[in-house]
C-alpha cells in the first residue's frame, strides 16, 4: 500500500509524530493508500519553509519569464502523468474517470493559464499635471495558504495554486482530508520540474485542532484563500481576522435552474441533468432548484425523468460510467440520504432516484415540494434536484433569489431582453444563460452571501494575490 506524505521544503516526509491516517476508496469502501496526518508542528514547518522561500529564495526574484517556464513544464509533467492523476481522484472521492481526466486537462491548463497571465498582463500609469509620473506595480503578497475541497481535488487546488505561484507567491496547500493523492503528486512533479524547495508545499491533516487550523492560525501566512462548507469559511474568516490576514472565501451554493416556456427543450434538459448530476451532484454550482414555467413542465419533466433514468450509472473507474455509484465517503452519504426522509421533503415526492446499494444516492428528482422544505432551502450537495411549476418572470426571479446563498444561477430563454433583465436582477456571482459551468479563467469567480467573499480568477487573483503599490516619481524640478 503506497504511502503519501507531507511535502515541505522540497521533501516528502512523514509527520513529526509519525501519525497516518487510512484513504478509502468509496466505490470498494476499502482502505488504497496511506496518508500523513499532520498536526501543528508540521503545519509550521510548511509555513516556515514557504516564509523562507519568499524572504531569502529565488522565486519571487525570478521574474515572471523564468516562473512561467516552470510553471509550463509542471503543466506538461501534469499531462505526461494524467492517468495517473485521473485515477487519484477517482479512487478518493469516487469521480467517474472520464470525469477525473477532463480535470486533469483543466488543471494543466490552469497553470498554462496563470502563468501567461502574470507575464502578459499590464500594469497602468497615471498621467499627472504636476510634473510628475505615477504607475502602478504588483508585488507578490508572501506566504499563501490554500484550502482546497474534495469534489474537485485537483482542479478547484490548481485554480487557488497556479494564479498565487505565478504572481511570485510561496504556497502551502491543505487539501480535503478525504481527497489527499493528486495534489502531493502535483508537488512531487513541482520538485521533479525545479521549483526550489518551499515553494509549493503540501500538508495533510483530519480533524477541527489538526494541520489546518493551525495553518489559518499562523501570523506568517499573508493570504488565505478557501473553497468548501459555508460554516467552516466563516470559521477561517474569524481566525484569520486575528492577525488582519486578507481572506478569499468560495463556499456553498443553492443554484436555481429556471426554465422558461420558449427554451430549446432538448439544450435546458441536457444542461439541467449536468447541472445536477455530473460529478454526483457534489457540485457547489449545482442546479439543485429547477423552476420550469407552467407551459412546458409536464412535458420537461418527463423529458427530464427518462435523461435521468437513462445514466450509466457504475464503477467510476470504468470510462463506459456517466454517474458514480458511490458518494465521496460514508459521512456524505449519510448527510444526502437525510435530504429524502420525508421530514427533509416537506410533502415533496420523489419521481425516480433514491437510495442505492453501499454509499449511493440515485439520480434524484423530487417534485412538490414547498418552498420552505428542508430539501429546497439548504445545500444538499448530492445528486437531488427538486422541480418547481412557475407562472411568471417575476415570480421565477422571487423564487431564485429566495436563498441565503448566492454562487450562480442558470436562465433559459429564447428571449434576449429577458436573459439580459434576469442576469442583471439575479443574485448570484455567476448567471449562466442556456449553458452551465463554461468558465473563462480571465471572468470574476465567486459568490454574494453565504456563498463567499472576494473573486478570483484573471485580474481578481492578480489583486488577491499581491500587493498592489503606486509609485510616484518627479520628472521635472521642484519649484
Amino acid at each position: 500500500m503506497e504511502f503519501f506524505g507531507h511535502i515541505i521544503d522540497g521533501q516528502e516526509v512523514a509527520s513529526v509524530d509519525g501519525a497516518t491516517m487510512d484513504d478509502v476508496d468509496p466505490y470498494t469502501r476499502e482502505v488504497w493508500a496511506t496518508i500523513a496526518c499532520g498536526g501543528k508542528e508540521d503545519a509550521d514547518r510548511a509555513v516556515a519553509a514557504a516564509r523562507r522561500a519568499f524572504d531569502e529564495g529565488p522565486w519571487p526574484r525570478m521574474g515572471y519569464e523564468k516562473r512561467q517556464a516552470l510553471l509550463h513544464r509542471l503543466a506538461d509533467l501534469m499531462e505526461e502523468h494524467a492517468d495517473e492523476l485521473a485515477m487519484a481522484d477517482t479512487r478518493d472521492m469516487g469521480k467517474p474517470i472520464t470525469q477525473a481526466l477532463h480535470d486533469v486537462a483543466r488543471s494543466a491548463w490552469n497553470f498554462r493559464f496563470f502563468a501567461d497571465h502574470a507575464r502578459l498582463t499590464a500594469a497602468e500609469t497615471y498621467p499627472m499635471d504636476s510634473g510628475h509620473h505615477a504607475y502602478s506595480r504588483f508585488d507578490p503578497a508572501g506566504v499563501v495558504v490554500a484550502i482546497s475541497p474534495w469534489n474537485f481535488p485537483l482542479m478547484l487546488a490548481t485554480w487557488k495554486v497556479a494564479p498565487a505561484l505565478a504572481w511570485g507567491n510561496t504556497v502551502v496547500l491543505k487539501p480535503a482530508e478525504d481527497t489527499p493523492v493528486s495534489m502531493t503528486l502535483v508537488a512531487r512533479l513541482a520538485i521533479e520540474a525545479g521549483f526550489p524547495p518551499g515553494v509549493l508545499n503540501v500538508v495533510h491533516g483530519y480533524g477541527p485542532d489538526s494541520a489546518g487550523s493551525a495553518l489559518t492560525a499562523n501570523p506568517d501566512v499573508d493570504r488565505i484563500t478557501f473553497t468548501g462548507e459555508s460554516g467552516t469559511g466563516k470559521i477561517i474568516a474569524a481566525a484569520a481576522s486575528r492577525h488582519l490576514i486578507p481572506v478569499s472565501l468560495e463556499l456553498g451554493g443553492k443554484g436555481a435552474n429556471i426554465v422558461f416556456d420558449d427554451a430549446d427543450l432538448d439544450n435546458a434538459v441536457y444542461w439541467a441533468i449536468e447541472s445536477i448530476f455530473r460529478n454526483a451532484g457534489q457540485v457547489c454550482l449545482a442546479g439543485s432548484r429547477l423552476y420550469v414555467q407552467s407551459g412546458i413542465y409536464d412535458e420537461f419533466v418527463r423529458r427530464y425523468q427518462a435523461a435521468a433514468e437513462a445514466m450509466v450509472v457504475g464503477d467510476p473507474k470504468d470510462p463506459s460510467t456517466q454517474f458514480s455509484a458511490a458518494l465521496a465517503s460514508e459521512e456524505h452519504f449519510t448527510k444526502v440520504q437525510s435530504y429524502l426522509d420525508p421530514a427533509a421533503l416537506g410533502g415533496g415526492r420523489i419521481i425516480t432516484g433514491g437510495v442505492g446499494e453501499g454509499w449511493s444516492v440515485q439520480p434524484t428528482i423530487v417534485v412538490d415540494a414547498p418552498s420552505d422544505a428542508k430539501v429546497v432551502r439548504e445545500e444538499i450537495f448530492g445528486p437531488v434536484v427538486v422541480a418547481t411549476k412557475f407562472e411568471t418572470e417575476e415570480e421565477a426571479l422571487a423564487l431564485a433569489n429566495a436563498t441565503r446563498y448566492g454562487l450562480n444561477a442558470m436562465v433559459f430563454t429564447e428571449n434576449l431582453s429577458r436573459a439580459h433583465r434576469l442576469s442583471a436582477e439575479l443574485r448570484a456571482g455567476t448567471v449562466w444563460v442556456n449553458c452551465f459551468f463554461i468558465r473563462d479563467l480571465r471572468a470574476p469567480f465567486g459568490g454574494v452571501g453565504e456563498s463567499g467573499l472576494g473573486r478570483e480568477g484573471g485580474t481578481f487573483s492578480r489583486e488577491f494575490f499581491t500587493e498592489p503599490k503606486a509609485v510616484v516619481m518627479q520628472i521635472d524640478p521642484a519649484r
